[in-house]
């Protein structure tokens, strides 16, 4: 298999093996086929890259493995509140869809993304919240082991606070060297969006002292999901191009994951979600391109 850094475009880390039917409100498990059909329907210069899954040591590196080994084994419940067997095998390959996302973009220097969702409600023993394994922590958590990166990034954009995310780096120390905002700790109301855009330049700043960044752009603050209600279209994709934009400049690589969007119609169908998260790979494609033009090294 070619690696990212033979390509241009965008770098999208997908496999089938990452989708999973849970006749669920939420469609996070099925998004991954989704949004990567959309892209190529519009004719978005990606190209796709299988990850591999991480093993069950990886994913205890952020989880109690008696949690992991349960959610494998269809013995504990994960983040739907099943013990889905499909939906257990689906999440070795999410995980390894942002682990291999931050790994490309640290060996080429730019921007990355893993199509993946259902991360950030997932804490030390726990699921909840349509999420089941931290793909975040875990990503972070192996970066470190393994020697690809000293310092992390966690920059999470999702509508809800990621209370898993804080849960896993509280047990592991983690704070120590990963730098976690997220923005649904404090921002929830339109009134509150010159706030947000102050924060987000504040945390950047921190950020840029990462090796790699790890950025959850969520679908679900717009102002017409059902569980967020305070970003239009436009400020989303002002937040995505600040994001790639102070990144790139700074030499920062970013890997980029879906987060949640909820906007559903009776058929089942997300175009609303589909056309937010198509605005965020814009976005990355624009910095990855002008990112070129002013000679920083691309995938």
């Amino acid at each position: 298999m070619k690696t990212a850094t033979q390509h241009s475009g965008l770098p999208v880390y997908f496999r089938p093996e990452m989708v999973a039917r849970t006749a669920s409100f939420s469609p996070s498990a099925e998004k991954p086929r989704r949004v990567v059909e959309d892209w190529l329907a519009l004719g978005l210069p990606i190209h796709l890259v299988a990850p591999e899954p991480v093993t069950e040591a990886d994913l205890a590196l952020a989880h109690d493995h008696d949690f992991v080994r349960g959610v494998l084994a269809g013995t504990r419940a994960n983040g739907f509140g099943t013990t889905s067997l499909e939906v257990a095998s689906s999440l070795p390959f999410t995980s390894g869809s942002m682990f291999a996302a931050a790994r490309g973009a640290l060996e080429s220097g730019g921007i990355s993304c893993s199509p993946s969702s259902g991360f950030h409600h997932a804490g030390w023993a726990r699921a909840g919240g349509f999420c089941t394994f931290n793909g975040l922590a875990v990503t972070a958590l192996k970066l470190r082991r393994d020697g690809l990166a000293s310092r992390v990034a966690i920059f999470d954009c999702d509508q809800h606070y990621g209370d898993g995310t804080e849960d896993v780096l509280d047990r592991v120390g983690g704070h120590a060297f990963v730098h976690h905002f997220t923005a649904g700790a404090d921002f929830h109301h339109p009134r509150q969006v010159p706030d947000f855009f102050e924060r987000l330049r504040r945390e950047l700043d921190a950020a840029s002292e990462c090796d790699v960044v790890l950025y959850q752009a969520g679908a679900d603050p717009h102002v017409d999901d059902p569980l967020g209600g305070w970003l239009t279209t436009e400020e989303l994709s002002r937040r995505d191009a600040l994001v790639f934009d102070t990144l790139s400049a700074r030499g920062v690589p970013v890997a980029w994951n879906l987060a949640g969007g909820y906007q559903q119609r009776p058929d089942g169908s997300i175009p609303g979600v589909l056309a937010i998260h198509a605005n965020t790979a814009r976005e990355a494609l624009r910095a990855l391109r002008e990112a070129r033009y002013s000679g920083v090294r691309l995938p």
